[in-house]
C-alpha cells in the first residue's frame, strides 16, 4: 500500500475564478411572492412594476401637455379642470371636441403597435420580427389605395380596406412562413419579401391614381393624427377592449413559447393554436392602427425592447410595450407639432426619422453579438 506525500515545494494551484453572475439570470430570484385570498398566488417584479406604474405616468403627463399644445395654448392646469369638467366654454370646446380625440387616437394607436410588436417578436423570436418589416403595415396600405384610388371611397371605406388588407397579408405570410411550425428568421424572409411586393404594388396604384386621388392617397400614407376626431376613437377603443385582454390572458403560454416548442408542449401549452390567436390579434391590432391612422412606422419595433431594457424582466412584456409605445407616439406627436416651428410635420415622418435611426443600431448591435 503507497501513499502519496505532497511536495511542499510545489506551487499551489490557483483557484478558478467565480463565473460572474448573469444580469438577467436572477430575474426569477428578484420577483416577489403575494398569496391572494382562495388559495390564488401572484408573483411580479418590483422593477417591472415601477417602470410600469412611471409610463402611465409619464402618458398621463404627456397627454396633458399635448392636449394644451396648438395655435391656443392651454396651461395644464386648465386642461386638468376643464377634463374633469370645470372649464369655459372656450377651453371645453378646443379641448374636448378637438384636441382630446386626437390625443386619444394617439393613445391607443401607440399601445396598439407596442402590443402588436411585443407579440410579433415573441413569436418568431427575433427583435426584428415586427408589423413594419413582415409587411401587414404595407397590406393595410394596399387596401386603403385600392378604396381611394380604385373605388373613391370614404374615410370608413377606406378604414375598412385597410383592416381587409392587413388581415389578409398576415394570413398569406403566415401561410408562406409555415413548414411543421413557425421559425423567426423564416418569418421576418417571408415578410421582408412580402415588403418588397406590396411596395410595388402601391407604387402602381400611385402611377394610376389621378392627382386629387394620389394626393389622398399620399396623406395617408404618411400617417398622420391630425384631424382625427371621435370617429376613428370609439372603433379603436373597441378592438383595444376586446383584444388586450385576449392577449394577456396569453402571456404566461407565450412565455414558455419563447423556450422553444417542444418545452412549450412539454408544459401543456397547444402551441400552434396559441402561436395562430396571438398573431391574429397582432394583425388586428396593427390593422386597426393603420386604419385610424395610417402606416406609423417603428413604434411596434422599438417600444416592446425599450420595454424590456427598462424593466430587464424576461418574457415578452406585452403591457409594458403597449405603454411604451403609447409614451413614444405621444412624444413624437409633440415633436411633430413643437421641433420644427411652425411647420407641422405628420407624425409618422418624425417616427420613421427616429426610428430609421434605432433599426440602424439594432442591426449593428445584432451583427456584433453574431445573431445576424
Amino acid at each position: 500500500m503507497s501513499a502519496t506525500v505532497k511536495d511542499p515545494r510545489s506551487p499551489k494551484r490557483p483557484k478558478s475564478p467565480k463565473r460572474p453572475k448573469d444580469a438577467t439570470a436572477p430575474a426569477a430570484s428578484r420577483s416577489r411572492g403575494m398569496r391572494l385570498p382562495g388559495g390564488i398566488s401572484l408573483r411580479f417584479e418590483p422593477r417591472a412594476v415601477a417602470v410600469g406604474l412611471l409610463l402611465v405616468a409619464a402618458t398621463l403627463v404627456l397627454a396633458v401637455l399635448l392636449i394644451g399644445t396648438g395655435d391656443f395654448d392651454i396651461a395644464p392646469w386648465d386642461v386638468v379642470q376643464t377634463l374633469l369638467g370645470n372649464g369655459s366654454p372656450a377651453h371645453d370646446f378646443v379641448v374636448n371636441d378637438l384636441r382630446l380625440p386626437r390625443v386619444l387616437v394617439a393613445v391607443l394607436v401607440g399601445a396598439a403597435l407596442g402590443m402588436a410588436g411585443g407579440i410579433f417578436q415573441s413569436v418568431s423570436r427575433n427583435p426584428l420580427g415586427s408589423p413594419d418589416l413582415l409587411g401587414f403595415g404595407y397590406g393595410s396600405a394596399v387596401g386603403a389605395l385600392v378604396v381611394i384610388i380604385l373605388f373613391k371611397g370614404g374615410a370608413d371605406q377606406v378604414a375598412a380596406g385597410a383592416v381587409i388588407g392587413g388581415v389578409l397579408t398576415g394570413v398569406v405570410v403566415y401561410l408562406l412562413a409555415y413548414k411543421r411550425g413557425i421559425q423567426g428568421y423564416r418569418l421576418v424572409l417571408v415578410g421582408i419579401g412580402a415588403s418588397a411586393m406590396l411596395v410595388a404594388v402601391i407604387q402602381y396604384l400611385l402611377t394610376k391614381a389621378q392627382l386629387v386621388e394620389a394626393s389622398r392617397a399620399m396623406v395617408w400614407l404618411t400617417g398622420s393624427l391630425a384631424g382625427r376626431d371621435w370617429a376613428q376613437v370609439w372603433p379603436l377603443l373597441a378592438t383595444c377592449l376586446v383584444l388586450f385582454p385576449l392577449v394577456l390572458g396569453q402571456g404566461r403560454a407565450l412565455r414558455m413559447m419563447e423556450m422553444g416548442d417542444d418545452a412549450a408542449y412539454a408544459l401543456g401549452v397547444r402551441v400552434e393554436r396559441t402561436r395562430i390567436l396571438l398573431m391574429l390579434a397582432a394583425i388586428v391590432l396593427t390593422t386597426a392602427a393603420s386604419a385610424a391612422a395610417g402606416p406609423i412606422s417603428f413604434v411596434a419595433l422599438a417600444a416592446p425592447q425599450l420595454a424590456r431594457r427598462l424593466s430587464r424582466s424576461p418574457g415578452s412584456n406585452l403591457l409594458s410595450g403597449a405603454l411604451m409605445g403609447a409614451v413614444l407616439l405621444l412624444l413624437s406627436d409633440w415633436a411633430s407639432q413643437r421641433a420644427f416651428g411652425s411647420d407641422q410635420l405628420p407624425v409618422g415622418v418624425v417616427t420613421g426619422l427616429v426610428g430609421g435611426v434605432y433599426l440602424l443600431w439594432l442591426l449593428v448591435t445584432e451583427r456584433k453579438s453574431g445573431r445576424i
